[in-house]
């Protein structure tokens, strides 16, 4: 059989160098019949081997008839029904290629996002210990990572949040959404409490929830328990965290690992993405235009409660204790947190401003709010515990003189 090589050498003689068939059959050492097949094949030749019997052949009738029966039927009980007496592989090949054409293909679906339509959120938990301070250390399950993919660009975000309740999660989610610029118009969850579950075969928001999708003017989606392919694009992102990121890191505190990951989430947003062909982050703008526009008023996010202070001047979130100025004591105040910093306002003054702990059990002072608290003790014991007065009054002596008494030894 003639090869490639000679195949296109003998069509390059003819048509540029105009080489009759017979100088070529001459040069090339092959008949004339052979160059003018080479001549006439349009595609380059290869050997095509013709397949070999096998031991299904003699059976095929009967696996067609029991395929056109029941198509669906295994290859076991094809066997059975046959008689096949040799191995089940030989079988189950033929049988793979002969159900086709008794069964309606099932082409596979696939998921096409939208611009600016879809943005899935979930939590990751990476199996590491991260220091917190005060000698503590809080694992995967205490320190949730909030995640965001958006549909059609790709665009991932991630951040380190203290706790998986409400008040940690929307401060979270809205950093996210701040920091992309826009907001999806469907924001995918999973069955997450703090923001709905499905409840009699129905999705239920949290009030939190309908208060943070409200303000955005966005809808808020729960996934079916047990369907994990409705966030797949979240799903594939924590399992690129899993091995991308995380090896042979090792974190400091919270703040270092937020850090880090922001670091490493710049490199991966302007890789090229297999599946889209192109770097999410050429297609964020796109993504973007299409999105929802930011409101004026960003939504409440936080920690967020209003008390009266207790005498101890000291107000607990999140396990700790946070000193505030004794001056506000009885009075009502605001407590504020975000996911970095805790501040209490009273009359509309700032009275509190700390960085927010992430650690346990653990008591913080203001040395000024101390300072206070100690003048303002001293001061209140001279209002209400006052120095006592003499029970009898002491006459000065010029009292006596004018009286003309005489102060001799006889008086």
């Amino acid at each position: 059989m003639l090869d490639v090589e000679d195949w296109a050498e003998i069509r390059r003689l003819h048509r540029a160098e105009r080489v009759s068939i017979s100088e070529i059959a001459r040069v090339m050492g092959v008949s004339r019949n052979t160059v003018k097949a080479a001549l006439r094949r349009d595609g380059a030749p290869k050997y095509e081997r013709r397949p070999a019997p096998t031991l299904a052949d003699e059976f095929e009738p009967r696996i067609r008839e029991l395929l056109r029966a029941v198509p669906t039927m295994p290859a076991t009980v094809i066997g059975e029904r046959i008689g096949w007496p040799h191995g089940i592989r030989t079988l189950s090949r033929r049988v793979s290629e002969l159900r086709p054409f008794y069964v309606p293909p099932d082409p596979a679906g696939r998921t096409a996002y939208e611009p600016g339509v879809i943005g899935q959120c979930d939590f990751w938990f990476p199996d590491v210990t991260v220091p917190v301070g005060f000698g503590q250390s809080r694992t995967a399950k205490q320190l949730p990572v909030l995640t965001m993919v958006t549909g059609y660009s790709r665009w991932a975000s991630a951040v380190l949040v203290p706790t998986r309740t409400a008040e940690d999660l929307y401060a979270g989610w809205w950093q996210h959404i701040a920091a992309l610029g826009s907001c999806p118009r469907v924001l995918v969850w999973d069955g997450e409490g703090a923001v709905g579950r499905w409840r009699q075969r129905q999705p239920e928001l949290t009030g939190e929830c309908q208060a943070f999708r409200g303000t955005l003017g966005a809808k808020v989606v729960i996934c079916k328990p047990a369907d994990p392919e409705a966030k797949g694009l979240v799903e594939r992102f924590h399992d690129y965290l899993e091995r991308s990121f995380l090896p042979g890191r090792e974190f400091s505190s919270p703040a270092d690992f937020n850090t880090q990951i922001q670091a490493w989430l710049v490199t991966a947003n302007a890789r090229h993405h297999r599946r889209l062909g192109c770097r999410p982050l050429d297609r964020l703008d796109g993504d973007r235009a299409a999105m929802l526009a930011l409101p004026p008023v960003a939504p409440v996010t936080g920690w967020a409660r209003s008390q009266r202070l207790p005498r101890d001047h000291y107000v607990r979130l999140d396990g700790n204790d946070y000193s505030v100025h004794p001056a506000a004591v009885g009075r009502r105040i605001e407590v504020r947190a975000s996911l970095h910093r805790v501040k209490v306002h009273c009359g509309g003054k700032v009275v509190a401003d700390h960085d927010r702990v992430w650690a346990k059990h653990q008591t913080l002072h203001d040395p000024d709010h101390l300072a206070a608290a100690r003048s303002l003790r001293r001061d209140r014991l001279e209002v209400v515990h006052p120095a006592a007065a003499p029970d009898v009054e002491i006459r000065a002596l010029t009292d006596y003189d004018v009286l003309g008494v005489d102060h001799g030894a006889g008086a």
